[in-house]
């Protein structure tokens, strides 16, 4: 068996390797070339570590260059339309029995938590998912979250996600509590399902998709979009690169810089002061 390994991993040695970056003229994405080299090489790197194979006959292929695409981002007014679908569905009268109205209720308060706490703090969905009740401090207007590669940062909440979080942790999340039917210990988690289980990743990206689908708002838009969105804002109302860097978790500013592209408001701003044309001149 060892040795038909070894008969296989060799092969790419006698120059198929050279034709991979060939599958863009048949077809194939950059992304997906890149993403299938790196699967190789990592796949070779572990065959040499058991001495599988002699070494990583892929090293010298470069990955082909990957086009970079603006993110999407969603205008104020189109925040404020998403918000404003679950104010309605706060307004809107309890229907039913008690029960059902009170986890309706419960729901929709959590829903309206879910959608604050993402756009103030610019959280990624994981990071959403795993917060915990420990992490928040609601005096302070924080919340400290673990992103990538475990590193610890902190999110900062404005009024309005205080206010909607402090009414999700009073009124909503001790009603889905309840619904727990064995004695397992209460979740950490903030954000719960209506099991009282921790809501996760695809529990929320389905919450938040209905939400924006109910808020008429373009097809493609994602949760990522409310973290694109808060980036963009921050630099539009005039907020430092570096600042909107450590708020997102970035560990390189070049990362951050892509939103220096999609804010028309800064490039506008930028374009007026310093283009000698494009000031506002007084026609004689």
């Amino acid at each position: 068996m060892a040795r038909r390994a070894r008969l296989r991993l060799a092969a790419p040695g006698s120059g198929r390797p050279a034709r991979l970056p060939c599958r863009a003229r048949r077809g194939h994405a950059r992304t997906t070339i890149a993403q299938r080299l790196a699967a190789i090489r990592a796949f070779h790197r572990w065959a040499t570590r058991n001495d599988l194979a002699p070494g990583d006959p892929w090293g010298s292929i470069a990955t082909p260059r990957l086009p970079r695409r603006l993110p999407r981002v969603l205008e104020i007014e189109q925040v404020g339309r998403l918000l404003a679908v679950v104010e309605a569905d706060l307004a809107a009268p309890a229907m039913g029995d008690p029960a059902r109205a009170a986890l309706r209720a419960a729901l929709v308060l959590r829903d309206r938590a879910l959608v604050e706490t993402a756009y103030a703090a610019g959280l990624r969905i994981s990071e959403l998912a795993a917060a915990e009740l420990g992490a928040l401090d609601l005096r302070r207007g924080e919340i400290r979250v673990l992103g990538k590669g475990r590193k610890e940062r902190i999110g900062l909440l404005g009024r309005p996600a205080r206010a909607a979080l402090a009414d999700y942790l009073d009124e909503g999340r001790p009603v889905l509590v309840d619904r727990r039917s064995d004695d397992r210990p209460t979740p950490t988690q903030v954000f719960l399902n209506h099991h009282g289980d921790p809501l996760g990743v695809r529990g929320l990206r389905y919450r938040l998709d209905r939400l924006c689908s109910r808020a008429g708002l373009p097809v493609g838009v994602s949760p990522h979009t409310l973290r694109h969105s808060f980036a963009t804002h921050l630099l539009d109302g005039g907020a430092d690169l570096r600042v909107v860097q450590e708020l997102l978790g970035h560990e390189n500013l070049a990362t951050t810089q892509v939103y220096t592209h999609v804010s028309p408001g800064r490039l506008q701003s930028a374009y007026r002061e310093a283009h000698p044309r494009a000031r506002r001149v007084s026609v004689p």
